[in-house]
């Protein structure tokens, strides 16, 4: 249910009805607005006609049932697009594109620092690097763990931009907490709800990549379990979804940007990289994701991509980079967007 307060409807009012849904056995979730506050009322299904009599509390215009499943996350309890920070001066969601940048792995001192170092002087305004890698294989490259996100902090030290990693295990998110700007959630983890519920309890942002074969209503719902445990720094991200396609390492549903837009509140970005698994496929997918009202990319970008650890045939050289945001800057600017300098 949605709860609308009245214009003017004062504190004291706002709090009594915060008081009242909690005793009805549900979770509120307010929302401030510039005119009037509504509160989302969250629980379980069943018995929620009850919540029908906050429409006489003194400070309450109206109760509306939630039709989506997902009820956070919809445009139904919050109209107007969700802008998440990430630093002081970055905000992803807003009026400007956004893009990280940075290798799949950390594999070194050197290769984490150098990309940094380059994706940085190409306009990107966060870098990525894995420490903690979901692999295929069991015998493939895992990552550096702490060791790698102890390089990274580096790497953010020389340049000043903001890391986002991912977090694989449940029991390693208090571990990669310190470390991290941004928490990552992979595709492979897209419906761990167990982690998906500890993040929830975080105050960072959260990255949520799509899974290989989620719907948007499954993907909508893995942000609500996050939403609900009241962190509300979720940043969705399209990667690809698995379909019959060979000549790609996935298919990307440059759709979800549009479809995701009409459906909920949240930021969406998109990956080319693992979308399309082919690094002279990710600058068109790229200008395309912005032509599409994508909030922003991540793009990974290897110093030597013949020498990577992982993905290196995804990966572009910090040359090619730089030449891709050049022209991307284009696409942005028909979009009515901005990029960082």
């Amino acid at each position: 249910m949605i709860i609308v307060m009245k214009k003017g409807a004062g504190q004291a009012e706002l709090a009594a009805v915060e008081a009242k849904i909690i005793e009805l056995g549900y979770a509120p979730h307010i929302i401030y607005g510039e005119t009037r506050n509504v509160i989302g009322a969250v629980g379980e299904e069943h018995g929620k006609e009850k919540l029908q009599i906050l429409q006489s509390m003194p400070g309450v215009e109206n109760v509306v049932p939630i039709l989506k499943p997902y009820k956070l996350a919809s445009l139904e309890v919050q109209p107007t697009p969700s802008a998440v920070e990430i630093v002081p001066g970055l905000v992803i969601g807003g009026k400007e594109f956004v893009v990280v940048g940075g290798p799949c792995s950390v594999e070194s001192r050197e290769q984490i620092c150098e990309t940094a170092v380059a994706v940085k002087e190409a306009g990107a305004r966060l870098l990525r690097g894995g420490a903690y890698k979901p692999r295929t294989s069991p015998y493939s490259f895992q990552g550096m763990e702490e060791e790698g996100l102890k390089l990274l902090a580096e790497a953010r030290e020389i340049t000043g931009l903001p890391i986002v990693t991912e977090v694989v295990n449940p029991r390693d998110v208090e571990l990669v907490a310190r470390y991290a700007d941004v928490m990552q959630v992979g595709a492979r983890n897209t419906q761990n709800f167990a982690l998906l519920k500890l993040l929830g309890q975080l105050d960072k942002p959260i990255l949520l990549k799509r899974g290989m074969a989620t719907t948007i209503q499954e993907f909508l719902m893995s942000a609500e379990y996050v939403l609900s445990e009241g962190n509300r720094r979720v940043i969705l991200c399209e990667r690809g979804i698995r379909t019959f396609e060979t000549a790609t390492r996935n298919t990307l549903d440059i759709s979800a940007v549009p479809v995701l837009k009409q459906q909920t509140h949240l930021p969406v970005m998109i990956d080319p990289s693992h979308a399309t698994g082919h690094a002279s496929l990710i600058a068109p997918m790229s200008y395309a994701a912005a032509a599409a009202g994508a909030d922003g990319l991540l793009v990974e970008v290897h110093p030597c991509p013949e020498k990577a650890a992982s993905d290196g045939p995804q990966s572009l050289r910090p040359a090619d980079f730089h030449a891709m945001m050049k022209k991307l800057r284009e696409f942005v600017k028909v979009a009515e967007r901005t990029m960082a300098d």
